[in-house]
């Protein structure tokens, strides 16, 4: 778009997109993905327990929570005990090379636990791994 000055010289407007705002709007909400991103994946709060040899979770695998009050997750989702074969026999193809993680609150009772472990090799899932945190070796707690 082309218009005449009050000098008689023929100016152009300026039509350009400024994208310096965009790239700081974009900018800022990748920092606040990247801050919200751990919080949303830790839904169920359980305290496991403290070990000195801890195995770091690479992969996105099957997580059973425990908490305090004895309620078992399959990942995210409230599930009865008694369901927990059918649900991970309908998640897993191959049960004889998945393994599953158990995340259980220092608290829970043994029998809790070991209910959980035996539902979880009636299903046909043999590497089970316990979820635990790593030892302050600091002296504080």
């Amino acid at each position: 778009m082309a218009f005449t000055a009050t000098n008689g010289r023929t100016q152009t407007s300026l039509s350009d997109i400024n994208i310096t705002p965009l790239v700081d709007v974009v900018l800022v909400l990748l920092i606040i993905f990247m801050v919200t991103a751990p919080v949303l994946q830790s839904g169920i709060e359980v305290n496991v327990p403290k070990t000195r040899s801890v195995k770091e979770i690479t992969d996105e695998r099957l997580v059973i929570s425990i908490n305090k009050q004895q309620r078992v997750y399959l990942g995210n989702d409230p599930i009865n005990i008694n369901q927990i074969g059918a649900k991970l026999r309908q998640k897993i193809r191959d049960p004889q090379h998945q393994s599953i993680f158990i995340r259980a609150d220092e608290d829970v009772p043994f029998g809790a636990f070991a209910t959980v472990m035996d539902a979880v090799k009636q299903s046909g899932i043999s590497n089970v791994s316990i979820v635990t945190q790593p030892l302050d070796t600091h002296g504080s707690r």
